[in-house]
C-alpha cells in the first residue's frame, strides 16, 4: 500500500498534531506500509528550516534517530495562519496524487486537507479524515462564524465524501455524529512513546533548574494556549503556596509571544515568581528529563480529543491531574492512573494538594499510568489496525471492527 498523509504543518512547536502524524507514519512504515507526508514549512513565528519541493527523510526523534519521508512546500498566507495556503503544494498534489492508493487527511478548517480532499475526489482516490478534536462543542464555538461559513462551503462536503472518519475516542465519534456526519467512523486511540530511561532524572532536573532536592515538581507540558488553561493552574498554585505547600512548577511549551507575556505578568501579579519557571519548547532529551524528573503532571484543558501530552505523561509513569474535557479522561479514571477534576480553581487545588501530600498515592497512580499506556497507547498495534482499515477501504471491503478491538484492549488494561 502507498498512503499519503496530508497535514498543514509538522512543526514541533505546534505540539500534538505534529507528533501524531510523524509517529503514525513511522509506525505504519514499520508495519510494511509505504506511507509518506506532504505538508508546508509553516513553523509558527518563522518558517521551518527544511528543504522545499522535494522528498526528504525528516528526522523527528533526535534522541532515537527516527526519520520519515516528508514533502515540504512553502506556504504563502502569513496573515491567515489557520488556513496556511500553499500554491506549490496544490500543484504537486494535482500532478502526483494518483501515485497513492489512499489519502489520510489530518485536521479541519485548513487549506492542505481541504485541497487534498477535493483533488482526491476528482482523481477518484479514497481518503480518510482525522477531525483532531475540532468538532467538540468548545472548539466549534471558537471563531464560530468563520467555521460556520467554512463548513457550509467546504468542510461538510469533504467529511460526507470521506471513506471513513478516524476518531480517537467514542466521545469524538459522537461529536462527528452530532455534527451531522454519518460516514463510517473508526475509533482507534493514539500512541505515546515511552521516554528514554534516565536513571538520575530527578536529581538532574533539579540541578538544571536549581530546585532543592526534596521539592516536588509539578509539570505542565503542552502548547501554551488559553485552550490549555495555564492561567487556571497558576491560580491554583497561589492557593497551594498560601497553604504552605512546598513545590516548584515548570511550564514547558511554546506559544504566541503576546500570550506568553500575559502569563509572565500574571505570575508576577500573583507573587509566585519563585515557584514557577517557563522552560519554553522542549524536545528530545530535555523532554524525557522533564517527564521522568517531575512528580506529577497537570493539564486543565477546556477540550482535547485525546491529548498526546497526557499519553506521554502516562507512558512516563507520571500521576496526572486532568479535566473532563480531555476525552481520554474516562480511561484515566477507570484505570486509576490519575485524578479527573472539574476545571475550577478549588477542585484543581485540592487534587494537587492531595498528590503533593501523599507520595504513596503518587506512586500507585504512576504505576497504573504506565500500565495503561503500555496496554492501550502503543503505536505498533494502533498502526496495524490502521493498516487493516486502509486495506479494507482500498479493496472495497467492509471496515474491520477496530472499535471492538480497542475496547477489548482497554478492558485488559483494567484487569
Amino acid at each position: 500500500m502507498k498512503i499519503l498523509h496530508v497535514i498543514p504543518s509538522i512543526s514541533p512547536t505546534l505540539g500534538g498534531p505534529s507528533e501524531v502524524a510523524l509517529n503514525i507514519v513511522s509506525a505504519l512504515r514499520e508495519c510494511g506500509v509505504n506511507a509518506e507526508i506532504v505538508t508546508t514549512n509553516y513553523g509558527g513565528a518563522k518558517p521551518m528550516n527544511v528543504p522545499l519541493n522535494q522528498r526528504v527523510d525528516y528526522n523527528f526523534k533526535t534522541d532515537r534517530e527516527v526519520s520519515v519521508p516528508v514533502w515540504f512546500f512553502p506556504y504563502t498566507s502569513p496573515s491567515l495562519k489557520e488556513y496556511i495556503f500553499s500554491w506549490q503544494m496544490t500543484n504537486w498534489l494535482w500532478k502526483h496524487i494518483h501515485n497513492y492508493q489512499l489519502l489520510d487527511n489530518h485536521y479541519l478548517f485548513s487549506y492542505a486537507p481541504s485541497c487534498a480532499a477535493n483533488l482526491a475526489r476528482l482523481k477518484r482516490i479514497p481518503y480518510t479524515v482525522r477531525t483532531m478534536g475540532q468538532l467538540t462543542p468548545w472548539s466549534l464555538a471558537q471563531k464560530q462564524l468563520k467555521k460556520q461559513v467554512y463548513t457550509f462551503l467546504v468542510e461538510r462536503h469533504n467529511l460526507n465524501r470521506a471513506a471513513a472518519i478516524h476518531c480517537t475516542t467514542s466521545a469524538e465519534a459522537e461529536n462527528v455524529r452530532k455534527f451531522g456526519i454519518h460516514k463510517p467512523t473508526i475509533t482507534l486511540p493514539l500512541g505515546a512513546n515511552p521516554p528514554m530511561p534516565i536513571s538520575d532524572a530527578k536529581a538532574r532536573l533539579r540541578q538544571k533548574y536549581n530546585i532543592p532536592a526534596d521539592t516536588p515538581i509539578i509539570l505542565f507540558l503542552s502548547r501554551l494556549h488559553y485552550k490549555k488553561r495555564p492561567e487556571l493552574l497558576l491560580k491554583s498554585l497561589v492557593q497551594l503556596k498560601n497553604s504552605g505547600h512546598c513545590f516548584h512548577a515548570i511550564f514547558a511549551g511554546s506559544g504566541e509571544s503576546i500570550y506568553l507575556a500575559d502569563l509572565q505578568n500574571l505570575v508576577s501579579s500573583l507573587g509566585i515568581e519563585q515557584k514557577v519557571y517557563f522552560a519554553g519548547f522542549t524536545g528530545g532529551f530535555d523532554k524525557d528529563l522533564l517527564l521522568q524528573g517531575s512528580d506529577l503532571f497537570v493539564l486543565p484543558s477546556f477540550s482535547e480529543n485525546f491529548g498526546i501530552a497526557v499519553a506521554e505523561a502516562l507512558a512516563a509513569g507520571l500521576p496526572i491531574i486532568i479535566t473532563p474535557g480531555i476525552q481520554i479522561s474516562s480511561d484515566v479514571a477507570a484505570a486509576k492512573a490519575g485524578l479527573v477534576v472539574p476545571g475550577e480553581v478549588e477542585p484543581l487545588t485540592e487534587a494537587i494538594s492531595k498528590l503533593l501530600s501523599v507520595p504513596k498515592l503518587r506512586q500507585e497512580l504512576g504505576a497504573n499510568a504506565k500500565r495503561l499506556a503500555q496496554t492501550c497507547y502503543s503505536w505498533q498495534p494502533i498502526a496495524q489496525n490502521l493498516a487493516s482499515t486502509y486495506g479494507a477501504i482500498i479493496s472495497g471491503s467492509p471496515l474491520p471492527q477496530v472499535t471492538k478491538l480497542n475496547e477489548s484492549v482497554m478492558k485488559s488494561a483494567l484487569i
